[in-house]
């Protein structure tokens, strides 16, 4: 039996309980540096091992999972790999902070076996916090940030389409689209930007899936492809995409276009709800 280094939080004021979040890297300084920058915010339970994040898994709940790469024994992708093939923890959000330099393989490997986000450190604990944030409470970031769901099948083009969106607009990203429906039960996306071509589902799927949901029948759809066909484009237009992107992305091409479709969808949502507040 390993020794747990953590100590119960104290009870919260006003009977408040706090998120939990766990956080497994094998350095102490690591974890008492980590826990004192979020432990106004959160209840940490750091754990050097996977033997502890495993014991700790049995006592409580975690809302996530904070985990460095390199570790002696497990390193994070090979943990991450072994929670996600367990029904007990599939759906606890993982986040990798690593203290290395993170190459692109890295994250395209880390974001492809299920982590939520890939930081490097150094990182401020506004950026650290308002990322943790964004995967607890998508919807915290208020209704004036227009919110994008990118589905993609290919975690490099997920990490493209938030860096060159995520300083205007609140981005969630999603590698599996069969996993759409469960997203939208948390996230109410202002604009969807869909791979047209993924090998469990494409994005021409998923439109019924999203026109389904009452609050999606007119939502805007950008479709991106690296196949910019006549019959890619004839199929998105007769589904009511709102635009249609060719891979290699252009940034100026992206963001001009998310930028018109956005203004165009939101201008029409005030008109609904002012003439739906003047009818009361």
């Amino acid at each position: 039996m390993s020794d747990i280094i953590y100590e119960e939080e104290e009870e919260q004021s006003a009977g408040i309980p706090r998120r939990k979040i766990i956080i497994v890297d094998d350095v102490n300084y690591v974890l008492a540096t980590i826990k004192a920058r979020l432990q106004q915010h959160y209840e940490i339970y750091p754990a050097q091992n996977a033997e502890i994040l495993y014991e700790l898994l049995e006592k409580i709940e975690p809302e996530m999972i904070i985990m460095d790469v390199q570790m002696p024994e497990y390193n994070g992708f090979e943990l991450i790999q072994e929670l996600k093939a367990n029904s007990k923890y599939e759906n606890i959000p993982v986040m990798f902070l690593s203290g290395n330099k993170t190459d692109r393989k890295s994250v395209y490997k880390g974001m492809s076996l299920g982590a939520v986000d890939f930081l490097t450190k150094p990182i401020s604990n506004e950026k650290l916090i308002d990322c943790i944030e964004s995967h607890l409470d998508p919807m915290r970031s208020g209704e004036n940030t227009p919110i994008i769901l990118a589905v993609d099948d290919n975690p490099s083009i997920l990490q493209t389409l938030n860096h060159l969106l995520g300083e205007k607009y609140k981005v969630y990203t999603l590698p599996q689209p069969q996993a759409i429906v469960d997203v939208l039960a948390k996230v109410v996306p202002d604009l969807f930007i869909l791979d047209c071509h993924m090998p469990v589902m494409h994005g021409f799927e998923l439109v019924p899936l999203i026109r389904s949901q009452s609050e999606h029948e007119d939502t805007p759809i950008i479709f991106l492809t690296s196949e910019g066909t006549i019959d890619n484009v004839s199929v998105a237009t007769s589904i009511g995409a709102s635009g249609f992107i060719v891979k290699p992305i252009d940034e100026d091409t992206l963001m001009a276009k998310v930028s018109s479709v956005l203004i165009d969808y939101i201008s029409r949502r005030r008109i609904r709800t002012a003439s739906s507040k003047d009818r009361y």
